[in-house]
């Protein structure tokens, strides 16, 4: 199902640069452009990514937005049940990707 953009859901993935190893600092930018590309494949009709660094831990590794106002996860859960999708199921494959990406990202 394809809807307009101003209609989708951002979903914000917050990568720390930790997880990239210990000169992950150097890399995450890199990183977060790439897996940015890697994501937006997922579920291009009604959702927008936004992969950034977690420079701050007080940030929670996954936000949603819709028309750049934040959405509370329960709003969330509501926009993805639309689409008959549970928010728990579709966080869990976010998080099951990230070491493949990861992966990937170093010619592993």
């Amino acid at each position: 199902m394809q809807i307009p953009e101003d209609k989708r859901i951002t979903v914000i993935f917050r990568i720390e640069p930790g997880c990239l190893g210990p000169q992950g600092v150097e890399h995450v930018d890199k990183f977060c452009n790439g897996a940015n590309k890697k994501l937006s494949q997922l579920h291009p009709g009604f959702v927008n990514w936004q992969v950034v660094p977690r420079h701050d831990k007080t940030l929670p590794e996954l936000d949603y937005a819709l028309r750049k106002r934040p959405l509370s996860r329960e709003h969330a859960s509501r926009y993805f049940a639309h689409f008959d999708m549970e928010i728990d199921k579709f966080e869990m494959s976010v998080f099951d990707d990230l070491p493949e990406m990861i992966d990937q990202f170093f010619g592993r």
